[in-house]
């Protein structure tokens, strides 16, 4: 009895001496990646007010501000030891630096919308580099170019192009929150993907700042790494800083529509037939489904699914186009808005389309809980297939559930599926996207509606691509497959493969080999970064 007393109380003395003893290498590590950078910046300017610490007052509100997504703001969520927000794209050479030094991770982070934290949050020590900061966006009207800094949000430049031109646009999301140097990096697909394809398609140039500390354009960087930096995630090759991308024209005047119909209003059938039509219309016509349960309780429940269109011209020509090709959804000239492509721009964001300036606001209105998903369809699903879905929505943890299904063809059809990394091109009839939210005070059910999400994830199998059942990187999904269970967070190629093949299919071969190239002793990583060959 006494010896299995002293035995517990060495067990207690142990885990507080670990536990004290990793809080205080913490702050050693801290501590030594301050002098680090202190000693860097001497060499250079100040940064000083753009470093936080937790002693800072600022650190908490800073972390916090560009966090879209609220599973990752809780209390045990592990926090960096250090955020730098940059003011000059010369400012981050030490940081990467130091952080190597000290054998600390980077975390990039541009607006924060990363599905699964993984740019501001890690099991190991950790610096976010926010860049916040570098948000410039310059139009080039006269060559129909510009160039954006990582940090800018999709909604600023969007804006910063209707301030110089109507009729001018660019083919990227429709949230205006988030960053565009994931968003770019990760392919970026938006309402003009059917005609222009997508964000990444555009890029032209881009300036990253490698291991080295090389600040590097196209012409020094080279084609093979602009080529993985444009759909292969660029956090794992370096810290992309700016993208110059091409504009696109777009009519002076557009049309959006927004048709609901329930399960009773034949919404099964309609969906079924739109699967035939949506990818085979003419290049300006853009319809997506966004499904949700209606009526949410009781006898009147149901589902509805909201036929959500832009049409890159005026409702004249649109019209008989609709009564040509889809004429079940009973589309009538009152349903149809005529609009600016900027004006369009805030209907899909839901925002007044008098309130421009809204696109500039960095915040989102409704930061929730959340958990998301993707898919890719090649053949319709059959209507008893979609009925299944319908009856996943009527179960408690769906109540704000959403499935969106997103057309291909036009010109994602023209492009090859290895010109960029991004592989889901022709043979693809649309996208999936499956969410489910939550709100705070459901959160300690966090775990049921996750658990929701991963059934209707399963039955879905029958219906998606196969071998591998693909997925879009800007929708991370760490269930699909992670590096390293390990908390030294390296990345295992055959590991990495799994989950790689689902984002990149054969293009992932190719990120490996670029990897291998710029970053062969993996400093860049995270729990779904592309690994050198030797590991």
């Amino acid at each position: 009895m006494k010896s299995s007393i002293i035995s517990t109380l060495v067990l207690i003395f142990l885990a507080i001496f670990s536990c004290s003893y990793a809080a205080a290498s913490a702050v050693d590590d801290r501590k030594d990646f301050l002098e680090c950078l202190s000693e860097q910046f001497r060499k250079y300017s100040s940064i000083s007010s753009n470093v936080y610490t937790p002693a800072n007052s600022s650190y908490t509100p800073t972390l916090l501000f560009s966090i879209q997504n609220m599973r990752f703001m809780s209390d045990s969520t592990p926090k960096p030891d250090v955020i730098v927000t940059p003011e000059h794209e010369s400012q981050i050479p030490p940081v990467i630096y130091c952080a190597k030094e000290n054998d600390m991770q980077i975390r990039t982070r541009s607006g924060g919308h990363d599905y699964e934290g993984l740019s501001y949050v890690s099991r190991v020590p950790f610096v976010i580099l926010d860049l916040i900061n570098l948000s410039e966006v310059t139009v080039d009207v006269e060559n129909k170019t510009a160039w954006v800094e990582a940090g800018a949000t999709i909604g600023s430049l969007y804006y910063r192009i209707s301030e110089k031109s109507p009729v001018l646009g660019f083919p990227a999301g429709v949230c205006p929150t988030v960053g565009v140097g994931g968003h770019f990096s990760g392919g970026g697909y938006g309402t003009l993907l059917r005609k222009y394809g997508l964000a990444a398609d555009q890029v032209v140039d881009a300036r990253i700042i490698d291991v080295n500390g090389r600040i590097l354009d196209r012409e020094s960087m080279g084609e093979d790494l602009f080529w993985a930096i444009r759909g292969g995630g660029g956090a794992s090759f370096g810290v992309i800083t700016a993208w110059k991308v091409q504009l696109v024209d777009v009519p002076e005047t557009v049309t959006v529509f927004t048709v609901d119909r329930t399960l009773e209003q034949n919404a099964t059938q309609l969906v079924h037939k739109w699967q035939y039509v949506a990818s085979r219309f003419e290049q300006d016509l853009f319809i997506r489904i966004l499904m949700r349960r209606a009526n949410s309780t009781g006898r009147n429940a149901t589902v509805r699914a909201s036929f959500n269109s832009i049409f890159l011209g005026p409702a004249d020509r649109l019209l008989p186009l609709m009564q040509e090709n889809f004429p079940e959804l009973g589309l009538v000239r009152e349903d149809c808005i005529e609009m600016s492509w900027i004006e369009s721009i805030l209907y899909f964001a839901g925002f007044p389309i008098e309130s421009r300036e809204i696109l500039l606001n960095r915040t989102q209105p409704n930061v929730r809980y959340f958990k998301a998903k993707s898919d890719y369809v090649e053949r319709p699903i059959p209507e008893q297939g979609l009925e299944g879905i319908w009856r996943l929505f009527y179960e408690a943890e769906a109540e704000e559930a959403e499935v969106i299904f997103s057309p291909y063809g036009g010109r994602m059809d023209e492009i090859s599926p290895s010109a960029i990394p991004f592989p889901h091109r022709a043979g693809n009839l649309y996208k999936i996207q499956h969410l489910v939210y939550w709100q705070e005070n459901e959160n300690e059910n966090s775990e049921s509606y996750i658990s929701w999400i991963r059934r209707l994830y399963s039955y879905m199998a029958p219906y998606v691509s196969k071998l591998p059942r693909a997925a879009y990187i800007n929708y991370r999904d760490l269930d699909i497959g992670v590096n390293s269970d390990s908390d030294d967070g390296e990345t295992r190629y055959a590991r990495a493969s799994v989950w790689g093949m689902k984002y990149f299919k054969g293009n992932f071969e190719r990120l490996v080999r670029v990897k291998t190239a710029v970053d062969p002793e993996n400093f860049f990583r995270n729990e779904q970064s592309i690994p050198p060959l030797q590991y």
